[in-house]
């Protein structure tokens, strides 16, 4: 039996909960003593306020020799876990053995010990070996998926009254309605908490874990080292995501898509917001199924607005109880917007940013959108008439019939050109050119054949790319052959994440001029800004955070 001493108790206590609400945690998980030493030390000076020493991780652990070692080696509040294969964990010895560890771990001085809630019976068999200064996390997790609500509620129900200080609850999140599920468990809590989705699709619950009142969210030290699948890392979410200081009062947006993973959004608006003092905070949601999440969120009124991408676009249009008059003329809605009644406004921003970014390739106008944005007040201030569109007498082939394709067709038509439609699918295509010919005129509009066009049958002006063809990791493939992408004056590619997409480059060793897809991403985000905020968006700031961030060279 391993012996204790008091004088050589832990000194580390629980963080003041009055200066930090919810606190940032992250787990060492090296193999080796020697290394796992190291690894608390590098947690201790990466900014998190309490260290999870995974103890199961270790293989050449020797409770007796090490355990006091290891627990003198942390500098800040820690929690202590020995977490067994059955539940998860790496340790495949006698369960006496490992709650002993964890009762010893009690008695050094652990600020916590994370006990599994099957084993809790057992643990808590004699009470008077667990001091009352060891906060006793009960915890349950579930690596398939996220139980009802009704059983999550029971189980947090059974764990309070089993012992736990703190009850901890983590399961997977095979639906991003799954996350709603366990930010009730948050809101509705009756004593500390920690509530975890796993899986990408319920990142936002560790994301927002300080707004919904979780005791603590866990982080990884670098995005290669997460412990469990959704785990943000430290850097992103106190900086980007600005995780400490989340309140209640915090307003949530984020960007609806699958993928959503490369997206540049939450950069982008979380950057803004903070720049401007503005109490929101801007999350990635991957979501499959559009009124699904939408339902599963109903009661979430601080969810306050969102950006929409592919491929929901159109279920937005649908979704939206109101909808800007530019948007359902286009048939797509790329932001929502939650009004004072819950339901949701629909806008479209893609349009004019991409209509904008090709008019100045045509015009052979340098600059961004940042530069665009500052030359279109500076004109409307000035008064008198507006510039003719270079557009205006162009044919533009547009490639893709979904939402992005749609703004651009009928941004293109609003600006005098005749539009050509290429979808694989072609009644998408020919749908699409009927509804610009009945806006425009019949001359206004036709679909054309995605074989003619790789073919290089089909001639015009510009050559657009709507689809996510191109994108990364994808970033070899393009829409159309090289040969083809050079025989358009202009090319432009939504994709803007790579910069340089297959097709752009096509196009420039063609002869043609490339208009990257950044151009469109900045200025749709702008107008965003200004619905999402109130306030005029810091466009500089915002075009120079998505380039710097993709070592975009000026």
């Amino acid at each position: 039996m391993l012996a204790a001493s008091s004088a050589t108790a832990q000194q580390a206590t629980e963080p003041a909960a009055s200066t930090e609400p919810s606190y940032i945690c992250t787990s060492v998980t090296a193999t080796t003593v020697k290394t796992f030493l190291a690894e608390i030390q590098e947690a201790a000076a990466s900014g998190v306020d309490i260290i999870e020493l995974r103890l199961d991780f270790l293989t050449d652990f020797d409770p007796e020799q090490h355990l006091e070692t290891i627990l003198k080696a942390c500098p800040l509040p820690y929690i202590v876990t020995y977490r067994p294969v059955w539940e998860g964990g790496k340790y495949e010895g006698p369960e006496p053995e490992r709650l002993a560890v964890l009762k010893m771990a009690a008695l050094l001085g652990a600020p916590y010990v994370d006990v599994e809630f099957k084993a809790s019976p057992y643990f808590f068999a004699d009470p008077h070996e667990v001091p009352l200064s060891t906060k006793v996390i009960l915890s349950y997790h579930d690596f398939k998926q996220t139980p009802d609500a009704a059983v999550l509620n029971k189980l947090a129900t059974a764990m309070r009254q089993a012992g736990a200080d703190i009850v901890k609850l983590a399961a997977m999140a095979n639906d991003i309605g799954d996350a709603a599920r366990m930010l009730d468990l948050l809101r509705n809590k009756d004593g500390p908490m920690i509530a975890l989705s796993m899986g990408e699709r319920g990142q936002i619950v560790r994301l927002l874990a300080a707004k919904y009142g979780g005791h603590l969210t866990f982080a990884a030290m670098s995005p290669e080292r997460a412990s469990a699948p959704g785990q943000p890392d430290i850097g992103r979410l106190a900086g980007l995501f600005n995780y400490r200081k989340q309140t209640a009062a915090t307003k949530v947006f984020g960007i609806i898509g699958n993928p959503v993973t490369q997206s540049k959004s939450p950069l982008i608006h979380n950057t803004a917001f903070q720049h401007i003092g503005f109490d929101g905070v801007y999350v990635p949601l991957l979501v499959d199924d559009l009124d699904r999440f939408l339902a599963a969120f109903a009661d979430y009124d601080d969810f306050a607005g969102f950006s929409v991408t592919i491929p929901h676009k159109e279920a937005a249009l649908r979704a939206a109880k109101d909808v800007d008059p530019v948007a359902a003329q286009i048939g797509a809605v790329n932001t929502l917007i939650r009004q004072a009644d819950g339901s949701f406004k629909g806008y479209n921003t893609d349009w004019e940013a991409a209509i904008a970014a090709i008019e100045r390739g045509l015009a052979g106008v340098p600059g961004g959108a940042a530069a665009a944005a500052a030359a279109a007040a500076a004109a409307k201030k000035g008064g008198g008439a507006a510039a003719a569109s270079p557009l205006k007498g162009k044919t533009v082939v547009v490639i893709g019939a979904g939402g992005a394709g749609r703004a651009l067709a009928f941004g293109a038509a609003a600006r005098g050109a005749r539009v050509l439609i290429a979808n694989r699918s072609r009644d998408r295509a020919d749908a699409l050119a009927a509804a610009l010919a009945a806006q425009y005129g019949a001359a206004a509009a036709a679909a054309v054949s995605y074989e003619d066009l790789a073919g290089g049958r089909v001639a015009g002006d510009v050559l657009a790319n709507s689809t996510s063809v191109g994108m990364a990791p994808n970033t070899e493939e393009s829409p159309v052959p090289a040969a083809v992408a050079g025989q358009f004056k202009v090319v432009f590619d939504a994709v803007y994440n790579p910069l340089w997409t297959r097709l752009l480059l096509d196009a420039r060793a063609g002869g043609a001029t490339p208009v990257d897809g950044l151009q469109m991403f900045v200025g749709q985000a702008l107008e965003q800004f200004r619905l999402f905020t109130g306030a005029e968006p810091p466009a500089e700031l915002m075009e120079r955070t998505v380039e710097e961030s993709m070592g975009v060279k000026k």
